[in-house]
């Protein structure tokens, strides 16, 4: 594959309206997206910020901690909801004695296993 001053000026053209560089080589032929990516580069033309570090800057919310919501340590802290949706909480009844869950919650969160059925 050869750059000729057409396909320089198409890659050009292209590169300044946003394409991207899998759709320049697309309109191209014959040439990868690497090596539009590589021209680009030794033409000098204005970088373009990369999606991907884009959202990887982007604050994250972060989840909500177990203790944050007043649930008390004699509460039981099961979730409920999704920790970054509103709405959020734990449920808050009274938790089993040395158990961080209420009797609902414990019979779902501790199984008996068939050796300790006697």
């Amino acid at each position: 594959m050869e750059w000729t001053e057409q396909r320089v000026a198409t890659l050009t053209r292209l590169w300044e309206e946003g394409r991207s560089a899998s759709q320049i080589a697309e309109a191209l032929g014959d040439v990868s997206r690497n090596a539009v990516i590589g021209k680009a580069h030794r033409l000098g033309l204005k970088g373009r910020p990369s999606p991907i570090r884009r959202q990887a800057s982007a604050p994250r919310p972060r989840p909500a901690k177990k203790r944050q919501t007043n649930v008390g340590d004699r509460q039981c802290h099961w979730p409920i909801g999704h920790p970054r949706e509103p709405g959020f909480h734990f449920c808050g009844e009274p938790a089993e004695p040395e158990r961080p869950y209420c009797a609902e919650h414990c019979a779902i969160a501790y199984r008996r296993s068939d050796n300790s059925a006697a």
